[in-house]
């Protein structure tokens, strides 16, 4: 497998592209998202950590885990700008409420929220804090939030490869190729981050996330016939969702 050219301008790309975080800026003028989407699970990382600081803090000022927890995904959602939750909610939208596939595309580049999003957006953000919340020990919630944060965004690379765009304009047109080692090491990192439930969690997480992330992938083209940016962002929400799940099973 061959190494990336620029590991650290790719780490920074990534980091500026999924998250809100100021980084030193890297000259990527030669560079696309598909090149560096490889370390979109250390972008993950990033925004865990972000999460279990907000964890300690409360813990330190004795603040209960169920208000704790949603302070928690609280810094996540703003650490990456809501960008997959508002992928989540136009999926929903559009696959609920569009009869065709040019109708549902329409729905989905809309910015207005419907039914159908702010449905799916409230569905995810419990499951989310009430996974978190019932896990307990501090060890145990930062072990869950680096799977849930680097596995999830794992998934990138290969959806990517394996998938026909839905349309050639939009976020997902402009990523470019991916190879089959950037998504080989997307998938390394990603399993590494499930580690951190254990041998057996890992696998069972891994095992989960593939077969929800296959339907998922199935159902868009299904839906509009491939992926667009708001799939990527939905693909991404379902695998935390799965892996948070998988870890309270674990941890509680």
């Amino acid at each position: 497998m061959n190494r990336p050219e620029n590991p650290i301008a790719d780490i920074a790309f990534c980091v500026s592209f999924f998250t809100r975080l100021p980084i030193v800026e890297f000259d990527a003028r030669d560079r696309k998202l598909g090149d560096a989407i490889w370390a979109a699970p250390l972008a993950g990382l990033l925004v865990a950590i972000i999460a279990a600081f907000v964890l300690t803090v409360a813990s330190v000022f004795g603040v209960p885990r169920w208000p704790a927890a949603a302070l928690a995904l609280a810094a996540t959602m703003l650490a990456t700008g809501c960008l997959h939750e508002d992928g989540l909610a136009d999926v929903a939208d559009g696959f609920g409420g569009g009869k065709t596939v040019e109708r549902k595309l329409e729905i989905m580049h809309d910015s207005r929220l419907g039914t159908y999003g702010a449905t799916a957006l409230m569905m995810s953000v419990l499951i989310r804090w009430s996974a978190l919340a019932a896990i307990g020990p501090s060890v145990d919630l930062l072990c869950a939030l680096i799977a849930a944060h680097v596995g999830s965004r794992a998934v990138f690379a290969q959806l990517l490869r394996s998938t026909p765009l839905a349309t050639q304009s939009g976020l997902a047109a402009t990523v470019g190729p991916v190879s089959q080692d950037t998504a080989r090491l997307a998938l390394g990192l990603g399993a590494i981050g499930l580690l951190f439930l254990g041998i057996w969690g890992a696998i069972g997480a891994a095992v989960v996330t593939a077969v929800v992330v296959i339907a998922f992938r199935s159902l868009c083209l299904r839906q509009i016939g491939g992926l667009n940016g708001d799939t990527l962002g939905a693909a991404q929400q379902l695998a935390e969702i799965t892996i948070l799940i998988t870890a309270s099973a674990i941890f509680f």
